[in-house]
């Protein structure tokens, strides 16, 4: 995987670029589930709605939201998957 301008190396990239509210919301918890607790996913959406969906969503949910940015007229997230990873 390749390390993004922020640090964070994704274990999983999501592109929903072109997709409306809500499904990049929808198609990110998809990929959460089926990642480890711990593990990394970077989200590139298109919609504007996505960057106060995800926040929202993070905030609620116990993933937290590593970072995001503003690319043009793109948006890129970086969540952690909620769970306890502790040995």
């Amino acid at each position: 995987m390749s390390e993004s301008s922020t640090g964070l190396q994704p274990d999983q990239i999501l592109d929903a670029s072109g997709l409306h509210c809500p499904l990049p919301l929808l198609k990110a918890k998809q990929a959460l589930a089926g990642l480890a607790a711990g593990q990394l996913l970077e989200v590139r959406a298109s919609d504007a709605g996505s960057w106060r969906d995800m926040a929202s969503f993070t905030q609620q949910s116990g993933h937290t939201m590593e970072a995001r940015t503003q690319q043009g007229d793109g948006y890129i997230f970086w969540i952690r998957k909620a769970g306890d990873v502790r040995p």
